[in-house]
């Protein structure tokens, strides 16, 4: 049987969509791939080694003079639109596994304060306003607030130390807060901070307020939990649960673990680059006895380095990331196998901002048993990735909720 892997670089775009200024006019000229190699050249005084990604075709997407522009590899590459509105990881994930996201409802924390905070009394919580901010301050030490990491309105998180509250007492504040939250999704968030979490409120744009959890260590300083409780779905219209169902091994990495729902797979949930790409690696090995199946790896770090502006490390992660993608493509070799490399949205660390962009992603798809080179047409949605994982494992594309395989659909390379 085959195996089909899907590794989202998670923030990597590769240019701003048209609507990209909608909220911040600057984010038109945002480009994560573009100013992350051009500021690598400028810093290093040598272009990043990227040998796996430009095989794959990353050059035909983008052309820069860091990448190549030919590959010898029969790969099939484009590039998509995102398919639901903003920027953020959730949703972008949703939306690949096949879910429709079009209709995400953003809405501040300070439009539902009475709302939220009357469900949180009625559960039984101390509730009071934080220095007469419009976020909540529970039982004394978890914070309910706008999340600054995603466009404004997108999503709430909940917040607390570790050190004050154990991680379940605040999932279940957060379940409190989803009851009642018309967003997209409700973060629950554990870690070990350098200081007070009130230290770390700050405003965000759209009126919104909220933790600047980059900047309170929990990324840094080890035993971050964090659970995504999202909008009702129809998870049995995804991609993972329909690999499931049909009796195919499914396995979640690193942040795909922690946000993508199916009840029989495996979970792999990690932050470090090398550690999601150990994980990777021996699901496919794994695999290799026969079994075959679906794995979707998010790597997490590169998007972290993008909230914190901090293009140095984002080159190196993805140098780190390349060198993993050399290694998988070198086990997937059988027919049928494919390799999906691409992104959930943008981040780019030179914007000036610490937010998401909103840019189209790179899809690059290895598949060794094929002719030649194909160019795909821009994909209108994320949700084409993931049909075209379902299409490479032999699945009913149309038991997906929204999706269209991406292959066939393109032109031979010139």
């Amino acid at each position: 049987m085959s195996t089909t892997v899907i590794v989202v670089i998670d923030g990597f775009g590769v240019g701003a969509m048209p609507d990209a200024g909608a909220l911040r006019p600057g984010d038109l000229t945002a480009d994560t791939c573009r100013h992350v190699l051009d500021h690598c050249r400028a810093s290093l005084g040598r272009p990043l080694r990227l040998p796996a990604l430009g095989a794959l075709g990353l050059g035909l997407v983008h052309p820069h003079p860091d990448l190549a522009r030919r590959t010898s590899r029969p790969v099939a590459v484009g590039r998509a639109a995102l398919g639901y509105p903003g920027a953020d990881t959730f949703a972008g994930h949703q939306t690949m596994m096949g879910a429709d996201f079009s209709r995400v409802t953003v809405a501040p924390l300070s439009g539902h304060l009475d709302e939220v905070s009357g469900a949180l009394k009625s559960a039984g919580h101390l509730v009071e306003p934080l220095r007469g901010q419009p976020l909540l301050l529970v039982d004394g030490a978890v914070l309910v607030h706008d999340n600054l990491e995603a466009d404004p309105g997108i999503n709430w998180n909940a917040s607390a130390r570790l050190d004050d509250i154990p991680f379940d007492r605040i999932v279940s504040i957060a379940r409190t807060v989803r009851a009642v939250a018309p967003v997209a999704r409700v973060i629950a968030v554990g870690g070990h901070a350098d200081g007070a979490l009130a230290t770390y409120v700050r405003d965000g744009d759209g009126g919104t307020v909220g933790l600047d959890t980059p900047a309170t260590g929990f990324y840094r300083n080890g035993g971050l939990q964090v659970r995504h409780l999202g909008v009702d779905l129809d998870h049995t219209g995804q991609l993972p649960d329909i690999a499931a169902r049909a009796g195919l091994p499914v396995t979640l990495v690193g942040k795909a673990a922690d946000i993508l729902a199916c009840e029989a797979a495996v979970r792999r949930p990690a932050v470090a680059t090398a550690e999601v790409l150990e994980h990777t690696l021996t699901a496919v090995q794994g695999g290799r006895g026969g079994q075959g199946g679906l794995v979707v790896a998010n790597v997490q770090e590169s998007d972290l380095a993008g909230h914190q502006q901090d293009t140095g490390r984002y080159g190196s992660v993805l140098e780190q990331v390349d060198v993993g993608l050399t290694e998988l493509i070198g086990l997937l070799t059988a027919p049928g196998d494919r390799l999906i490399v691409t992104a959930d949205h943008g981040n780019d660390p030179t914007i000036g901002h610490a937010y998401h962009t909103r840019e189209y992603v790179p899809v690059l798809i290895h598949r060794p048993d094929a002719a030649g080179i194909e160019l795909l047409p821009d994909a209108a949605t994320l949700a084409d990735v993931g049909a075209t994982a379902a299409a490479a494992l032999g699945l009913d594309v149309a038991a997906l909720t929204t999706g269209a395989t991406l292959l066939g659909r393109g032109r031979g390379a010139p």
